[in-house]
Order: C-alpha cells, then sequence, then structure tokens
C-alpha cells in the first residue's frame, strides 16, 4: 500500500519538525517549503494526496495560494491553518472549498483527526456503517419474527430503507446484498400479514390511516390552522422522499413525518380516487356512478379527482377556498409556478404531480430510462434529478415565501418487479400486472392475496362471479401465450397495484416555512 503523500506548506516550517516528524511515525510521507509559491510548483511536479497550508506568508498569500492550487489540481483537499480567528477569513476560505480549517497553534492529534477525517473518511465511514447493519441485522429478523401490527411494519420498513440507503453509499456488496435478502423476507412476511388482517381494517377501530380516510383524518385538521399546500406526488416510494427530502427541508422544516397505508388495488384509479372522495371504490361506484370507470370501462379513470374532493369538503362540513391542480407536463408545470401568487388568498391549493408514474412507465417503455433506473438506487437518484430541476420545487419555495404550510404525500408506491406469476382469464380480465379482476381466474395461489368476495374490501365488480388478486413479492402476472417474450419485456420494471411494502406503505410529511 502506497504511503501518503502530504504538502505543508509554512513560511515557519523549521517550527514544525515535531509535528512531521509525528506524521512520518506514523507512516505519512512529508513534503515541506516555504512558500506559495514553491508549493505550486511542488504540485505541478508531483502527486499529493493533501496540503497543509499556512494563511499568512509572505508573498503570495494562502487564499492566493489556494485559488492556484485549486486550478492546477481543483480535486486537492486543502487545509488551512491560520493564527486569526476573523470571521471573513473562516468564510474566504471556506467558499474556496477547504477541506479542513484549523486555528494555530495546531496539536499533533489535531492534524491526524483532519488527515483521518478528509482521506480515510470513506473507509472509516464503510467499516462502521458495516458494522452497525451487521448488529441492526440480528434485530431486524427477531422484528420480523415478531413483527404483528400496521405500525411496526410501517416502522421495520422504514428502517430497512434507512439501511438501504447507508449502504448502498459505502458499496459493499457483501453487505447489501444481505439487505436484499432482508427485504425479500419483510416482502414475504408481511404478504402473510396482509393476508390475516386486510380485509378486518374496514371493521376494526385498531386500524391504519388508509387512502380512503387520509383527507378526513390528516389533511383537514391542517387546514385548520392556515393556508395549505397539499401535493399528490403520483407514485412515489418512501426511499424516493427520502431522496429528496433535502431540497424541501432547504425551506421548510420538518413538523411530522407519518406513513399511512394505500388501499388495494395501490393504483391510481383507486388509490387516489379513494384519497379524494374520502370512500372506497365500491362507495364511489354507488353514489357517483357517472365519475367512476371500472377497469374495463373505456376513459380516463381519474378526470374527476377535483369534483370527488369538493363532495368531499361538503360532506365534511368546511367551508374553504381551494383549488385544484394536475400536472400532467413540464408546460404545465412551469405555467402553474408562473402564476402561482394567485394561490396566495386559498385555504387549500391541491397540486397532483404525475411525474414518478411517468417514469415508471417510461422505464417499461423507454429503452434510454431502463438503463438510467436500472436498480433503486439509480431510480431514486432520477427522482432527486427530477425534483431539484422541477418547476414543482420552484412552486414549494413561492409557497414558502407567501408563508403556506406544506403537505408532501402520494397515492401509492412501486416495485421493482422480478419473477413472473402465470395467470389465465377471460377478454374481459383488467390489464394490469400487479392485479388481475375479472371472473374464472386461474392462478397459483401462494402468489397472491385473493378477493373472492371484493364487497369485503370494499372493491367494486364487473360481474356478480368477480374475483380481484393482487401480486405479492416482487412478482407480476404473466400470461401462457407469447411467456418468454411477455417476461423479458416486464422483468426489472416498475409496477403498482399489488401488495408489497414498497406500495403500501407510504409517506405523509407536513412541513413549516422557515
Amino acid at each position: 500500500m502506497n504511503k501518503i503523500t502530504i504538502l505543508w506548506v509554512d513560511d515557519e516550517i523549521d517550527l514544525l519538525k515535531p509535528h512531521i516528524l509525528f506524521l512520518e511515525g506514523k507512516n505519512y510521507e512529508v513534503v515541506t517549503c516555504q512558500s506559495g509559491q514553491e508549493a505550486l510548483a511542488e504540485i505541478a511536479g508531483q502527486r499529493f494526496d493533501i496540503v497543509f497550508l499556512d494563511e499568512n506568508m509572505p508573498g503570495l498569500s494562502g487564499l492566493d495560494t489556494l485559488n492556484e492550487i485549486k486550478v492546477l489540481d481543483a480535486s486537492l483537499p486543502v487545509v488551512m491553518i491560520t493564527k486569526s480567528e476573523e470571521e471573513y477569513l473562516m468564510e474566504e476560505a471556506i467558499g474556496s472549498k477547504i477541506a479542513d480549517y484549523l486555528i494555530k497553534p495546531v496539536n499533533p492529534n489535531q492534524i491526524l483527526l483532519s488527515l483521518k477525517k478528509n482521506l480515510d473518511n470513506s473507509r472509516l465511514v464503510s467499516e462502521k456503517t458495516t458494522a452497525s447493519y451487521q448488529q441492526e441485522f440480528r434485530k431486524i429478523a427477531l422484528d420480523l419474527s415478531m413483527v404483528n401490527s400496521h405500525e411496526a411494519w410501517a416502522d421495520l420498513y422504514r428502517k430497512l430503507i434507512y439501511w438501504e440507503m447507508q449502504l448502498e453509499q459505502i458499496e459493499d456488496t457483501g453487505m447489501f446484498g444481505i439487505l436484499e435478502s432482508q427485504k425479500a423476507e419483510a416482502n414475504q412476511q408481511f404478504g402473510k400479514f396482509i393476508d390475516k388482517h386486510y380485509a378486518n381494517w374496514f371493521r376494526d377501530e385498531d386500524r391504519p390511516v388508509m387512502s380512503h380516510t387520509l383527507f378526513r383524518e390528516r389533511v383537514a385538521p391542517e387546514i385548520a390552522e392556515g393556508p395549505t399546500l397539499l401535493v399528490v406526488i403520483d407514485n412515489l416510494r418512501y426511499d424516493q422522499w427520502y431522496a429528496f427530502e433535502d431540497s424541501v427541508t432547504s425551506f421548510y422544516k420538518k413538523r411530522k413525518e407519518l406513513p399511512y397505508y394505500s388501499i388495494l388495488p395501490t393504483a391510481t384509479q383507486y388509490a387516489r380516487n379513494a384519497i379524494f372522495s374520502g370512500l372506497m371504490p365500491l362507495d364511489m361506484e354507488k353514489k357517483y356512478p357517472q365519475w367512476w370507470k371500472n377497469d374495463i370501462e373505456e376513459g380516463g379513470k381519474n378526470l374527476y379527482e377535483d369534483k370527488f374532493l369538493g363532495e368531499q369538503i361538503k360532506r365534511l362540513g368546511l367551508s374553504l377556498k381551494w383549488e385544484y391542480h394536475k400536472i400532467n407536463s413540464l408546460k404545465q408545470g412551469k405555467h402553474l409556478s408562473q402564476n402561482f401568487r394567485s394561490q396566495k388568498m386559498n385555504d387549500l391549493t391541491v397540486i397532483v404531480y404525475n411525474f414518478v408514474d411517468m417514469l415508471s412507465h417510461a422505464k417499461t417503455e423507454m429503452e434510454v430510462i431502463k438503463e438510467l433506473a436500472s436498480n433503486d438506487k439509480a431510480y431514486r437518484s432520477l427522482t432527486q434529478s427530477w425534483f431539484k430541476n422541477s418547476p414543482l420545487l420552484e412552486i414549494i419555495q413561492q409557497a414558502q415565501v407567501l408563508g403556506m404550510k406544506l403537505i408532501i404525500t402520494t397515492d401509492h408506491g412501486t416495485i421493482n418487479v422480478k419473477q413472473p406469476s402465470k395467470v389465465i382469464g377471460d377478454k374481459e380480465t383488467s390489464l394490469n400486472l400487479r392485479y388481475k379482476t375479472g371472473r374464472s381466474l386461474t392462478y397459483e395461489q401462494k402468489d397472491v392475496y385473493e378477493a373472492r368476495d371484493p364487497s369485503r374490501i370494499h372493491l367494486p365488480t364487473i360481474t356478480m362471479s368477480s374475483t380481484y388478486i393482487f401480486a405479492k413479492n416482487d412478482l407480476f402476472f404473466a400470461y401462457p401465450n407469447n411467456y418468454n417474450h411477455y417476461v423479458s419485456y416486464y422483468r426489472n420494471t416498475y409496477q403498482h397495484g399489488g401488495v408489497s411494502l414498497e406500495e403500501m406503505i407510504i409517506p405523509f410529511v407536513v412541513l413549516e416555512p422557515r
């Protein structure tokens, strides 16, 4: 292993001999010089791992030398060392992207800590993260054998996401593979939990907040406290929210983050209509047949969300000035951003933003998106990049200036499907890959959560003998006809509609302006 080479620049370098001997005793190689000009010549002539740079030198100053170093090698870490504690010097140095800032007199341990922080950081973080997950792995495994409530499942899922995002940063493929296995086991156990409890949630008091109760139980109380912007980002998973959370919290501080459960099917037609109507699909069909369409009916399935919301607001006895906006394109987003100040007199502004849903469908249909979002890490990264450059972030910035409370949520999540499960149905069977409804369905019973009597889970039926089935884990339904082509086309795409932690446990976040 090559020695780490340090360039130490100080016009009084002879006084630092004890520090240099200390570092050489720790197996570092130290090259010294006494001026900025000498330092630049050294850097031009050989490779260094890090530079210790005195700020107060005759001739070329420390700050000027720093600027010249960054021209020569922008990635070379520079630690500024100074006698001065003047704030403007610190700000100048930090603005020039120094790696660290030390005040004289420095002791050897300060120097050693700075070296480890800047050069050994990734290794130390990797070792610590790996050790921490190994310890947590046993606890998660124990939790998996005992978890038996919707609250505990939400906590466990968020814990798994946390470790997934920690481990992906250190690129430890061994540990990451263990986590992936643990996630797969969690989804298997979660499917059994849904088998046992989902239908009872519509009768029991011990039930989670779900799509059809979200507005009444979570949103309405927030509106009562002041003007509110409700953003529903379609198809947003918990990990995607975490990926761009920092961009939001630059303008807003998080007051609460509470998971809630999407209804089944975890599909826009069902879950998002349920949010805005405050009703389950069976009740929507009975009460508003002019606005509800079943799977096999022609026409858009989410065309009346604003009307559903208006009816729910009336039913709840709320006296509100409100507006609803659906964004399906960059042009629509920019138009709303440019005119957002017109929303300042509203008690409630609702924005449904469809980008993430469009992204998941594009991944299925476009090879370039398949390359850019080949796995969950890349999918998160793509979502983060979109959000940072989207009109939605501009809208959120304007809402903060207007003093509006912000709520960010979604209608359901999505899962990267890996394995096919054969299903046979007639021509009236719905087309979704993660759920099917129709008559005479033939399927692998172990692969699905089945609803032979859809009314028990408040879903409408096309015929008296219609059944619903929902794929579990990372399965997707495939017909026997042209099976191999179908499987190859849809494997490793993002789908929704079924039973998984990723699809059902989703974020609801309330934020206050900074």
